[in-house]
């Protein structure tokens, strides 16, 4: 029977699974109807890099006849999905959202795309992104070879980068999950402007195998979803050892929220004005009111915060360094020219200038902030904050323009609680939970929840007590 109605765009992963086994519809009806949908709506919010049309109504009548045939392959299947367009498909183009790499074709296919081709998700688009995932430092949403990410909830304002593609078609039903990135924030960020549920993993426990390098010790690849449960069984099908990434922690992973921690046993770390007085002052309730519901799921709140250090300064001559070798050809060649924003331009050609004695002293930095992080969970088992101070920005004002809250801490500042926590965390390989928890001024706002490595069964507990109380993970923005 065909798809019909607007709720089936907002279903979750294990209800559309459920649907596809009860023939409600057939995985080729799910495929169709979404792919329409991307098609229809994706150039709303400027989201689609490339529509997958013909290729995911192929391969869903293969999900079909394994349907019919009783051959479960676990509650992805017959799902479709997207990536951010960083991720190589075979054949295909991969752009890396930027003009000098528009026609840049692969002959294999990412590790991401291939786990989750082989439990049967069905890739219906590739997603726009920042170019080069920010590379080099961008200073205006419209970074992109697509043109700036629009948010669903108002298309005035920034859908976040550099994954706005993934964020942004989540939001807005084009898709039920997405695969995007993080080095420094583009998990994180996006998922909190546009009022997604995302999971950033432990560096090394998903392949990049096929992904754009920005960072080699900071790239990450996690997904956009609509819940916590959903982004569980999500990274159960794309975790997991790989030699083609030499970054890869040669560890699986394994959904398991039968086996959860009991909350009631768990001490999360928050700091008071990191809520009360650091967001925006329209922000504020919501993260109060958030706060008040994580107590009541058991967990008990205890007053905390990140280490001293200069985490931000550590980060930015980690990824300068790193990301000048790897776009020295871009930058040597003059097609760096060819991007969009200025400031990256200028960024990547300064990058080749770091000298390597600072980015020996980074990285002999970051070891030390990592294992002051590390004596952190000795009394801790997750931290909590807010995922941005405040609302996404308009998307036609530099970022430079945007609330003080929102813009980057200068390198030279001094951090208290857990404003760095975004760089902390990313420098230290955590995972972290984005989860909605409110509105500010009709836009969404987010709490992040960080972990040690390796806890994102933790954190998805608390992430599903979390939503099992609230409903801002089922709000559709106004035009859904």
């Amino acid at each position: 029977m065909p798809v019909s109605g607007t709720d089936v765009f907002f279903a979750t992963i294990a209800e559309l699974n459920a649907r596809l086994i009860k023939k409600e519809f057939s995985a080729a009806e799910l495929a169709h109807a979404f792919a329409e949908r991307i098609e229809q709506l994706g150039p709303r919010y400027n989201a689609v890099a490339l529509s997958l049309k013909s290729q995911v109504l192929r391969q869903s009548h293969s999900v079909d006849r394994d349907l019919q045939a009783g051959r479960l392959r676990g509650p992805l299947q017959g799902v479709p999905y997207a990536v951010k367009d960083l991720l190589s498909y075979a054949g295909l183009p991969t752009t890396w959202g930027a003009k000098p790499y528009a026609t840049q074709v692969f002959e294999f296919s990412a590790t991401v795309i291939d786990k989750l081709n082989g439990v049967g998700a069905l890739l219906a688009a590739k997603l726009s992104l920042i170019e080069l995932a920010g590379a080099g430092g961008y200073r205006s949403p419209a970074a992109s070879l697509f043109g700036p990410g629009l948010n669903p909830w108002d298309r005035t304002r920034w859908s976040g980068g550099s994954s706005s593609g993934p964020a942004s078609a989540v939001a807005a039903g084009l898709v039920p999950f997405a695969i995007g990135s993080e080095t420094n924030g583009s998990i994180v960020t996006p998922a909190a402007f546009c009022g997604v549920t995302a999971l950033r993993p432990t560096y090394g426990l998903v392949s990049r195998h096929g992904a754009m390098a920005l960072s080699w010790t900071l790239d990450k690849l996690g997904p956009f979803a609509r819940s916590a449960e959903d982004c569980g069984l999500i990274l159960h099908a794309i975790a997991g050892s790989d030699g083609n990434d030499p970054g890869s922690a040669g560890k699986s992973f394994y959904y398991t929220p039968q086996y959860a921690r009991p909350l009631a046993g768990l001490r999360i770390g928050f700091d008071p004005a990191g809520f009360a007085d650091r967001p925006e002052a329209a922000a504020r309730p919501a993260f109060a009111a958030a706060l008040d519901t994580l107590k009541t799921c058991g967990v008990q709140l205890v007053e905390a915060g990140l280490p001293s250090f200069p985490y931000h300064a550590t980060l930015a001559a980690i990824l300068g360094a790193e990301q000048a070798s790897i776009f020295e050809p871009l930058v040597s060649s003059g097609q760096v020219d060819q991007l969009a924003d200025p400031s990256q331009i200028a960024g990547l050609r300064a990058s080749l200038e770091i000298p390597a004695k600072d980015y020996l002293k980074a990285m002999r930095m970051r070891r030390l902030l990592q294992e002051a992080i590390q004596l952190m969970w000795a009394d801790l088992d997750a931290v909590v904050a807010p995922a941005r101070a405040g609302i996404a920005p308009r998307v036609d004002q530099p970022l430079s323009a945007a609330p003080a809250a929102l813009r980057p801490t200068p390198p030279d500042a001094k951090h208290t609680g857990f404003d760095a926590l975004i760089p902390a965390s990313n420098l230290a390989g955590l995972p972290a939970l984005i989860l909605p928890c409110g509105f500010a001024d009709n836009m969404p706002v987010a709490l992040q929840l960080v972990g040690p490595p390796w806890s994102e069964n933790t954190l998805l507990a608390v992430g599903n007590a979390y939503q099992s109380r609230t409903d801002w993970h089922r709000r559709k923005p106004p035009a859904g």
